[in-house]
């Protein structure tokens, strides 16, 4: 499944297009690789997003075209959350 798409469908953005500019913007990697919107997600992949103020990783547990609200938190597991600190 596309990145873009995997960031959509499990809720942690809510529109398809804003995770499409996360990611080409540079701030999302997949096992530390930098990713573009395009990039496949597959179980087991660590996905890393940098937002403004914190850094999120977690691991894909389970791709899904369609879920609900429910749901969406049974594709992925937070590994790490952390403050960025701007100096």
């Amino acid at each position: 499944m596309r990145l873009d798409k995997f960031l959509k469908v499990s809720r942690l953005f809510k529109r398809r297009s804003v995770a499409k500019e996360i990611a080409a913007h540079e701030r999302v990697f997949i096992n530390d690789h930098l990713a573009k919107p395009c990039s496949e997600v597959k179980v087991d992949d660590y996905i890393k997003i940098v937002y403004g103020t914190k850094t999120l990783v977690i691991r894909v547990l389970l791709i899904a075209d369609l879920t609900k609200k429910v749901d969406a938190e049974k594709m992925f597991e937070v590994v790490a959350e952390t403050k960025n600190i701007e100096i």
